[in-house]
């Protein structure tokens, strides 16, 4: 008996058990979500608190940021009131680990470094073997007395600015010495690299680097900026032509190139928006890389006061308190922008950001950062965004594997629509499938697409690789056999992992 299992029946159970157990995402990929603990001190509705972290959308919380001390090259807090509990302190360590009592699969690492410290004492530090030797004792000391699970480094940037060329030698240098240290305690150590190329060629021995890390956090965003003076995506998908190496796909490739392990490979993906003002005013059609923009400045959000920058949070509160802002999209980049007038807002909403998942997905890496969860829409104050991902993009890529011989003949499957051309859509608008957003949330709308992209994608990877593998099959067959027509190719029916069964024709 040849069987015609329903690929999308287990979609929606699977999708169900792995969406909605309360310990955590159940997809076997890595979501970090990365806390600015400035954004305590906000105001509101931006003003974050600990107890608006979600911990069953995380499998680790990074706490940022750490700093090094200048003259003892110590772990230190770069603000006590937010970080310590003493004099009448925010506590932010003691109730951020604390989750793991209530969570305990999630992982909290403390993140050090940042744009803020700078590069030259993390030079100075990393180039004295005592200096190192200092300081990797007082991060064993702060980790053990707050409870964090690791730490990662944020070095911006080895050998650049005021560092030296022995930096990227001495980078990995501190890297082994910590990870020796860490072992015996099982820390998890981690970098958090820069993502342009020339930067990455003189400030990382990537080879070594992937050695003793744990995981490699990707900083796939800041590409393009006002200070381009062109309109551009802070993160495209791809690039604006073949040479063009600053886009997400590009930089992926470029760290495997190296032989970076991809289950150690984390993707960081921005919850911020670029802002940019017009040249001038009567252009009617935008063209990311081309249209004209004031130099170096944009416009800061009403909330945040990001240089240049309009949170997540801020941009979706405009979207429904401001009529004057107009919403359009990139292809090429893969990107919504803002517009109003001469402002520009390009930034990530649910589409792109399931896009990129989907491209992780594709490289096999281990998971994704939200940087940061404290910009995305986390009180659910804004209306609820358009699964314009389920709707569209993947929709059409659904209909194109539906148009396989290989799909129609083995996938009769009960209570599926189609559109007038015969479109395979109907289980993508079952609001089973989306446990995660559908069951009346609101909140975090952009870290729970994470989530349920990476549910989607998976699913989706196993459905193209289980069809490659069949044609393969089927052409390795005729070649031998020297038969002339598939139809005449007996295949023997096959559960795969995504319950896709291929079935003798005729059967």
């Amino acid at each position: 008996m040849f069987c015609r299992t329903s690929l999308l029946l287990s979609v929606i159970v699977y999708l169900i058990v792995g969406g909605s157990n309360i310990d955590g995402p159940k997809h076997g990929k890595v979501v970090v979500c990365y806390l600015a603990s400035s954004a305590m001190l906000r105001k509101p509705p931006a003003k974050f608190e600990i107890l608006d972290i979600d911990p069953t959308l995380c499998t680790h919380i990074f706490y940022s940021f750490a700093g090094l001390d200048e003259e003892s090259y110590t772990n230190k807090s770069l603000n006590q009131l937010l970080d310590i509990e003493q004099d009448n302190g925010n506590a932010g360590y003691k109730y951020l680990t604390g989750i793991k009592k209530s969570y305990p699969h999630i992982k909290v690492t403390l993140s050090l470094g940042g744009w803020n410290e700078g590069s030259e004492q993390f030079s100075e530090m990393a180039g004295n073997r005592w200096e190192r030797f200092r300081f990797i004792r007082s991060v064993m000391q702060y980790l053990e007395k707050y409870e964090f699970d690791g730490l990662d480094i944020i070095w911006k940037y080895p050998t650049v600015g005021s560092g030296t060329p022995e930096d990227k030698d001495n980078f990995v240098t501190l890297v082994k010495e910590l990870k020796e240290a860490f072992l015996p305690y099982g820390y998890i150590l981690s970098a958090s690299l820069s993502n342009i190329r020339e930067i990455m060629s003189s400030a990382y021995d990537l080879v070594n680097l992937n050695r003793y890390l744990d995981f490699i956090y990707l900083l796939g965003n800041d590409y393009r900026g006002p200070w381009r003076r062109t309109v551009g995506a802070s993160a495209p998908l791809k690039g604006l032509s073949k040479r063009d190496d600053r886009n997400v796909e590009y930089i992926i490739k470029y760290l495997l190139s190296f032989g970076l392990s991809p289950d150690k490979l984390v993707l960081a993906i921005l919850f911020t928006g670029q802002t940019f003002i017009l040249r001038e005013s009567d252009v009617k059609n935008i063209e990311f890389g081309k249209t004209k923009a004031v130099g170096f400045y944009g416009f800061s959000g009403p909330y945040i006061n990001g240089f240049n920058m309009y949170g997540y949070n801020e941009v979706c509160l405009d979207l429904k308190n401001n009529s004057k802002w107009v919403y359009h999209w990139d292809k090429e980049s893969s990107t919504p922008y803002l517009r109003d007038g001469r402002r520009i807002i390009t930034y990530d909403d649910t589409r792109s950001i399931a896009n990129k998942v989907k491209l992780g997905i594709e490289y096999n890496i281990a998971g994704f950062m939200a940087w940061s969860i404290d910009t995305d829409d986390f009180k659910g104050l804004c209306d609820m965004p358009n699964d314009t991902y389920t709707y569209m993009d993947f929709t059409v890529r659904f209909n194109d594997i539906t148009k396989e011989k290989f799909w129609q003949d083995s996938s009769k499957i009960p209570n599926t629509q189609t559109d007038s051309d015969g479109n395979v859509y109907g289980y993508l608008r079952n609001k089973q499938i989306f446990g995660l957003k559908q069951n009346n949330f609101r909140n975090y709308p952009l870290l729970r697409t994470i989530n349920e992209a990476i549910y989607i994608a998976l699913e989706e990877k196993k459905i193209v690789d289980t069809i490659n593998l069949a044609t393969t099959s089927l052409k390795e067959q005729k070649y031998e056999q020297n038969i002339g027509d598939y139809s005449d190719t007996h295949i023997p029916c096959e559960i795969t992992c995504s319950k896709v069964c291929f079935y003798e024709p005729g059967y």
